[in-house]
């Protein structure tokens, strides 16, 4: 199994920045795609952005240009750096890691979110 462990939510001004990372550990053989995703109340979960294990990125239209994905592929962690922060941003953050375990099964992996909230 892999597991994702997210970090670095917390509440902060409109205008403010704040980074997310996410770790994978597990039993893990290779990562190629991940990403962060956000789901605010009432509504669906919906993409941030991605990043494959080769670094090509795609953003959702909302935070291109404020939002930037990385990755450390040695560590097996994803960050995401928000800056420009707005209070439309405020949602629970998802880390997902589309992942090959040691057994070579395939398989698309969930951490437990965390909060990030934009208020004043």
């Amino acid at each position: 199994q892999v597991q994702l462990v997210e970090s670095g939510g917390g509440l902060v001004q409109p205008g403010g920045s704040l980074r997310l990372s996410c770790a994978a550990s597990g039993r893990i053989f290779s990562i190629n795609r991940m990403g962060w995703y956000r789901q605010a109340p009432g509504k669906q979960r919906e993409l941030v952005a991605t990043i494959t294990r080769g670094g090509s990125t795609n953003y959702e239209d909302s935070v291109k240009g404020r939002f930037t994905i990385s990755r450390d592929n040695a560590k097996n962690t994803v960050y995401l750096q928000m800056n420009s922060l707005k209070p439309e941003d405020t949602a629970v953050y998802y880390c997902n890691a589309d992942a090959l375990t040691l057994e070579l099964r395939k398989g698309d992996y969930w951490g437990q979110g965390t909060q990030v909230t934009v208020s004043s």
